[in-house]
């Protein structure tokens, strides 16, 4: 197995069990003997030792600043049964949380288009997400559950390389999951070339089988997801609590949900008794999707209007009219060079949010930007009220549901972060 070894005191990280190695960290990396490459290649498997010799560590091995992900602490390969266990242990806190529930077909709430709103028991979910990255110590690793079927997105070239093995191990350790897709044509970092397929079945149904008309449950509703031809795995799995939270508020309101892609908060404005909601996306496909998920859950007469159109122009001319206003763009920021435009761009969205809504009203804002924290947006939004001039109390911080955890040695895993305000 290939060695790379640190420069001194750079351990120091690891010790404290962050997964990051990176490249500027490396005084050497000693080649297998048998290797027959000049230098190691991109996702292969290589132990971590410091300078003085001692295991730190083994994980994938990467082109880039971020040099090793590291896989397991304190040992020099991995062990046999590594896939199982993590994913088994990924699988069983999604459980205990409560996450994975279900009900005959026959008792579904929304197997009738006129189930009461306001009634908050809502048992049946088999939408989650099964691992998180480093927040479940699999750096490079996401995996979604949509009812029988798991979609796999690597973000490294190591996790490319063992999605087989992965695949197996989701379904032993999930029993409602027969079939697992992959999906990481947009995930792949392209520093080196990639072998294998990036795309397709790796258990289960042929691709030609799905033509995108598969349904999933989160809280009792149901949502279109299109994982072939839709964002990230095919739904935005990290906005469930806050979706319920906004149901909640929504009872009598006139709710505009910008950026709605499926139309995930339009639908629990819905349930929670929005008087009307109208959904904005710059793209037409979205707009049809939450045409979709609207009709299939309320019938075709619900109090809702999607519209294909630009943010910041739809709201310009739609001032003063809303009680409850959605704003979850997607990121703005990408990278740390991003960072000044992006807060620039959270500042004027949010500027125009705030002008839009009524007196009153309350504002659901959101942030993805890994790059952006918490106290950055903040910033930005309280810029933007002070801007338009109007008095806003913060009622809620929001940020990424359980099952989007955070390993607490690795504080650049929380991205989501969001804030309920009252505008007067």
């Amino acid at each position: 197995m290939t060695t790379v070894y640190l420069k001194p005191h750079k351990e120091e990280s690891l010790l404290r069990f962050h997964p990051w190695v990176f490249s500027g960290a490396i005084r050497s990396i000693q080649l297998d003997a048998d290797y027959p490459h000049a230098q190691p290649q991109e996702g292969e498997v290589v132990q971590v030792l410091d300078c003085n010799g001692k295991i730190l560590g083994v994980g994938h091995y990467q082109i880039g600043s971020i040099a090793v992900r590291i896989l397991a602490f304190g040992v020099g390969e991995l062990p046999h049964d590594f896939w199982q266990e993590r994913i088994g242990a990924a699988y069983e806190v999604r459980r205990s949380l409560g996450l994975i529930t279900s009900l005959p077909d026959s008792q579904s709430p929304i197997s009738n288009p006129q189930y009461p709103i306001n009634n908050t028991q809502y048992p049946t979910n088999n939408t989650y997400r099964l691992v998180h990255g480093e927040g479940d110590f699999l750096p490079g690793l996401i995996v979604d559950i949509y009812a029988d079927t798991a979609v796999i997105q690597a973000h490294s070239i190591g996790m490319h390389y063992h999605r087989e093995e992965i695949a197996k191990a989701i379904v032993q350790a999930v029993p409602q999951v027969d079939k697992v897709y992959y999906k990481s044509d947009d995930t792949l970092p392209h520093k080196a070339p990639i072998q294998g397929e990036r795309v397709g079945y790796l258990i289960g149904a042929d691709k030609a089988d799905f033509n995108g008309d598969f349904w999933a449950k989160e809280n009792g509703l149901d949502f279109r997801i299109d994982w072939l031809r839709g964002q990230k795995t095919g739904f935005f799995i990290d906005q469930r609590d806050n979706r319920a939270l906004l149901e909640h508020y929504a009872q009598g309101k006139e709710v505009l949900n910008m950026f709605c892609y499926t139309g995930g908060f339009s639908v629990y404005a819905l349930r929670g008794g929005a008087k009307l909601v109208h959904s904005v996306d710059v793209s037409q496909k979205a707009i049809d999707l939450v045409r979709s998920n609207v009709a299939h859950n309320f019938g075709e007469n619900a109090p809702h209007e999607a519209f294909a159109e630009e943010a910041f122009e739809f709201m310009a001319k739609n001032q003063n009219k809303y009680d409850l206003i959605v704003l979850d763009p997607p990121a703005f920021a990408k990278h740390r060079d991003a960072v000044k435009n992006a807060l620039r761009g959270y500042q004027r969205l949010n500027a125009k949010g705030i002008q839009a809504i009524r007196p009153g009203g309350i504002l659901f804002t959101f942030s993805c930007s890994q790059a952006i924290d918490k106290d950055m947006f903040r910033l930005a939004v309280f810029s933007a009220a002070a801007q338009v001039g109007r008095k806003v109390r913060i009622l809620h911080q929001l940020h990424q549901p359980a099952d989007h955890p955070i390993n607490i040695y690795h504080p650049e895993g929380e991205y989501l972060k969001g804030l309920v305000l009252q505008v007067e």
